[in-house]
């Protein structure tokens, strides 16, 4: 498989839609009490969201999903969802499906797409914030409860919310050069490699109960003093590091 096989663009149609909600089965193992429905999907298609996939072929292999929302009377985007199957990982895809949404979101004069990540998944965290160039400053604690998605390993639901400024100086310098503008760190969190064993294994949880515990107080801390996820480390042995400095660019909504 090479990502020049694949195609994104916007789904169209209820067989694509339904689709999706097989493949959000597929790749969280959501009960289906969990899973977002059909109708989620259609209506935000309707309202002014996304619903876009990549396809090999006919067969889908990834896709997301964004709802529209509002904050201090501007018009933002919420990515709720981002899956790609387990085969076509590590391939970029995920990548690609996020620049579709920032050309479809500037399209239409949109500046601002959030999302919610684990801080605990490393892989995700370096894309979010070293090759999509988005920022972190508010931590939220358990915010989906306990979910039934093995991925979550049974532990409390904590979130980072992820702030892709879409035509920033710091994203538009990283499509351009590859890499986030260089800046100065005032603190870093870490997160050990181990961790997703930790996660799948009873009799370890405890050990990533207690990373978790730790750094959410040191997300909490660090938040509060003014400070931002400005960049992410991973180093040979898979452990990564997240960099915290001020989020100093004279770029957001009040400069309108």
């Amino acid at each position: 498989m090479t990502t020049d096989s694949i195609v994104v663009r916007n789904c169209h149609g209820l067989d694509e839609l339904r689709t999706c909600v097989t493949l959000q089965k597929e790749v969280w193992n959501f009960t289906d009490a969990e899973l977002v429905p059909l109708r989620m999907f259609v209506v935000a298609e309707k309202v002014g969201g996304q619903v876009m996939g990549a396809f090999e072929g006919r067969e889908m292999v990834g896709f997301a999903l964004s709802v529209p929302g509002t904050r201090s009377g501007h018009v933002y985007l919420h990515s709720h969802m981002l899956a790609v199957r387990k085969d076509h990982r590590n391939s970029g895809l995920g990548r690609r499906l996020k620049l579709l949404q920032r050309e479809e979101a500037l399209s239409r004069g949109i500046e601002l797409i959030e999302w919610t990540f684990d801080p605990l998944e490393i892989k995700n965290a370096y894309l979010n914030i070293e090759r999509l160039g988005a920022i972190a400053r508010r931590y939220n604690i358990n915010q989906y409860g306990i979910t039934s998605s093995p991925l979550q390993g049974g532990l409390p639901s904590d979130r980072l919310i992820a702030e892709w400024w879409l035509k920033s100086k710091r994203v538009e310098s990283l499509l351009a050069a590859g890499k986030v503008p260089a800046g100065e760190h005032k603190g870093t969190i870490e997160v050990p490699a181990q961790i997703y064993e930790w996660k799948a294994t009873p009799e370890t949880r405890v050990k990533a109960q207690q990373v978790q515990e730790r750094n959410r107080e040191q997300f909490l801390r660090a938040f509060s003093k003014g400070l931002a996820v400005l960049g992410y480390d991973r180093d040979t042995e898979g452990n990564g590091k997240f960099l915290l400095g001020h989020w100093d660019e004279k770029w957001s909504y009040a400069s309108d």
